[in-house]
């Protein structure tokens, strides 16, 4: 390994949005993280839905109303009689 090429190793304050913090070891002073292990459904067993501005309600309200546009189905399209042979004009 080359001298002087690699960051400084230092004390790390995580900082959870749940208000769970613990100290580990980066090259960033203090870390601030959305969810940890104190409040991630994987680790707690327990499903917590986080919806922010009611996106869920937002999509399911867009996709009943039918202007979600892959939902839609696609207009008939007309199709055209072909020509007779004795209807050239």
């Amino acid at each position: 390994m080359q001298e002087g090429i690699h960051p400084t190793y230092i004390p790390t304050t995580v900082t959870c949005s749940c208000g769970n913090s613990f100290v580990t070891r980066s090259t960033r002073k203090e870390l601030k993280v959305d969810i940890c292990s104190a409040c991630h459904p994987f680790f707690t067993g327990k499903l917590k839905y986080i919806d922010t501005a009611g996106r869920i309600e937002k999509f399911q309200n867009k996709f009943a109303a039918g202007s979600y546009t892959s939902a839609q189905k696609p207009k008939a399209v007309k199709k055209k009689k072909p020509a007779s042979v004795g209807d050239e004009g």
